[in-house]
């Protein structure tokens, strides 16, 4: 009897947990929406699936992905980048993924697995590995200037180093979130981790529209109602707004940061994020990786103009690959009088290609790379976004 008693008492415990569960969840399903839900960029694509598709071919959606299917790394031969007779890191295809290498004198050292690709692949690829909640970047990148693996970015050229940490600064031009955490690990030091699985890859939709979840909830209650609420429509927003939506990643990458740019929305001022941000009457101050709004706002077509902004050239939802031609056609739209020399009209680019001449490709202050068994540096050459005649 006492043992059908407790049988009986662990039932009833069980019955009255199911119960409360049960309405938790239809509370958390009935919770309003706020103007911080995030709906998820599958939830945009039920009522967007033609902008959503194109989308998925613009650079910004790959600013980061998980290394899944090798895509994203060129393994048409195994590569080996030599530091010196004894030292080098491979490139190696494993059962459980692919990895840089360390070998010293033909022995195996250190291997760390490709987990994240950085980049969209369009100039380069840098990639991270995760140990835990910490992210660090791996020694080899891979250059499309080049078709091939230099040192990463700033990495000395003497040995490898995987010790470089990549905090949620990186991620919020490379992402759409991550959560951060800081853990003690004495008096003295703060281990800056992040949580693996709150990161949202790329650059979504919300990134840039702001958090949806108010839109969705009134949109899917009121399915006829065809005039979108409860989001900002970049239409309505003044060129200062556009241009900061954009510059949220285009403009400070070494300005003072004041809080997370992840918090941004369309609307509002740049300025509450970034310290000191004005354009430069010097263009040689400015860095052409990063630095693509300040450089633009520099410029006279910039400022002569009422209109003139990002979108003006670049689709936000679309890509335009390589077509210096449409570029130019953008220009003579508002240029179609100007006068050129006959030397330069001698030149027979200059009716299809105006971008090369006015926005050329610009070595970075901040970014160069080296390539095994070469002394000297290599450049690495971005487009230009002042505007001028160089």
């Amino acid at each position: 009897m006492k043992r059908k008693g407790r049988l009986l008492l662990v039932f009833s415990v069980i019955a009255v947990l199911v119960v409360l569960f049960s309405q938790c969840m239809d509370t958390s399903k009935s919770a309003k929406a706020t103007e911080t839900t995030i709906a998820g960029a599958k939830t945009c694509v039920q009522c967007h699936k033609d902008i959503s598709n194109a989308y998925l071919k613009n650079v910004h959606y790959a600013a980061s992905a998980p290394i899944e299917s090798n895509n994203q790394i060129n393994l048409g031969a195994d590569y080996v980048y030599e530091y010196d007779e004894n030292l080098k890191v491979a490139i190696e295809k494993r059962d459980s993924g692919t990895f840089q290498v360390v070998y010293f004198k033909g022995k195996e050292e250190l291997a760390k697995r490709f987990d994240i690709a950085i980049g969209a692949g369009k100039n380069a690829y840098t990639y991270a590995s995760w140990r835990g909640d910490i992210l660090s970047q791996l020694p080899l990148s891979f250059f499309k200037q080049i078709n091939g693996w230099a040192n990463s970015p700033g990495f000395r050229t003497s040995a490898p180093d995987f010790g470089r940490i990549i905090e949620s600064r990186c991620l919020e031009c490379h992402s759409s979130f991550i959560e951060s955490k800081n853990k003690n690990t004495n008096s003295l030091v703060v281990s800056r981790e992040m949580l693996k699985s709150s990161l949202v890859y790329g650059i979504d939709c919300e990134r840039c529209h702001g958090p949806a979840g108010k839109h969705v909830e009134f949109h899917l209650k009121n399915p006829d109602e065809k005039e979108a609420k409860f989001m900002v429509l970049y239409k309505t927003l003044t060129r200062k707004q556009r241009v900061d939506a954009c510059g949220v990643c285009h403009s400070g990458n070494d300005a003072e940061l004041l809080k997370s740019t992840f918090s941004f929305k369309p609307g509002d001022d740049l300025k509450q994020y970034y310290a000191h941000l004005s354009p430069s009457s010097e263009e040689s101050q400015l860095d052409v990786h990063g630095q693509q709004n300040l450089m633009l706002e520099g410029s006279k077509c910039f400022t002569k103009s009422n209109s003139l902004e990002c979108s003006t050239c670049h689709s936000p939802h679309d890509q335009i690959k390589g077509s210096l031609t449409l570029y130019s056609k953008k220009c003579i739209s508002c240029h179609s009088s100007i006068k050129h020399t006959e030397k330069t009209l001698a030149n027979a680019m200059v009716k299809t290609n105006c971008i090369d001449c006015h926005m050329p490709l610009k070595p970075s202050k901040v970014i160069s790379f080296q390539q095994a068994g070469q002394s000297e540096v290599s450049p690495y050459m971005l487009r230009s976004h002042r505007i001028a005649v160089y």
